[in-house]
């Protein structure tokens, strides 16, 4: 997740162990394009003045002016706000004199809330974000679940997950790759993700950089800041990061087994959720 200046606040937790994080260096170039983010977002925009999400508004540019505040609403503790910006949750009490971070948990149900919360304003994110967009890798037949993989070119975990799409798509299992490069906007890594984006066989042009071959440097209109700059927004941390259709996170890296283990026990807790 991203580190506002107010760092001390808002301290990150890794989003998987399994992930390969974002190092120092890349952080700062995502500092770069931080910096150029409008400072007012729609939702800020929208919030009316004098109501408790305006105090807690202020309140939090106070602490950081860049921030982009995605959502400002009730929490389900009484005296607070819930608050998803950057790629976090936070809570802030409705007059602005506390604020804290972290997992928030109905014990009755056994839920983190925080998450829940993520979950929304990631499937919100996915719906902007065109599936022609994405690298498809899809099964033989009707796909029994979808994932959406935020990766990079040159993270180990990342390749060690293509090595293995033959066996995920076995399984049923369609991948939609959308950009990450971890370095940063304007890097090589980026460079040769615009390159494969452009290739007139994106997937075969994937397959070639993440093997570590040589692919011919292409520029053209392409999504790949869009998906980057989603990807901050969805909190991302490490690569790769894997995502339901809908925008539940299922973890970094997962082997194929495991992960068909992962989508089928989402699938049933959505079906004892949706009472189906």
């Amino acid at each position: 997740m991203k580190r506002f200046a107010i760092a001390a606040l808002f301290s990150a937790m890794s989003l998987s162990a399994c992930a390969q994080s974002v190092s120092p260096t890349d952080k700062a170039s995502s500092a770069q394009v931080d910096a150029a983010a409008p400072v007012t977002t729609v939702a800020e925009a929208r919030i009316v003045a004098g109501t408790p999400e305006a105090r807690v508004r202020d309140v939090l540019k106070q602490l950081s002016p860049r921030m982009g505040i995605d959502r400002i609403g009730p929490a389900p503790m009484p005296g607070f706000r819930e608050v998803v910006a950057g790629g976090q949750v936070v809570y802030v009490s409705d007059d602005g004199k506390y604020l804290f971070q972290g997992g928030l948990l109905d014990v009755a149900r056994r839920k983190d809330l925080s998450e829940s919360a993520m979950a929304k304003l990631r499937s919100d994110v996915l719906k902007t974000l065109p599936v022609s967009d994405r690298i498809v890798f899809a099964p033989t037949g009707a796909p029994k679940h979808t994932v959406v993989v935020l990766t990079d070119i040159e993270c180990g975990y990342c390749r060690k997950f293509h090595n293995e799409i033959a066996e995920y798509t076995k399984r049923g299992i369609e991948i939609e790759y959308m950009a990450f490069p971890r370095a940063g906007i304007g890097s090589e890594d980026y460079r040769k993700m615009v390159s494969v984006w452009c290739a007139d066989d994106r997937r075969k042009a994937l397959t070639d950089a993440k093997n570590g071959s040589s692919i011919p440097t292409k520029s053209c209109p392409n999504p790949v800041n869009m998906q980057y700059a989603a990807g901050q927004r969805m909190g991302l941390e490490g690569t790769p990061m894997l995502l339901t259709s809908d925008g539940q996170f299922l973890g970094g890296y997962l082997p194929p087994a495991a992960l068909l283990e992962r989508l089928e026990k989402v699938a049933a807790e959505r079906s004892v959720s949706e009472g189906t």
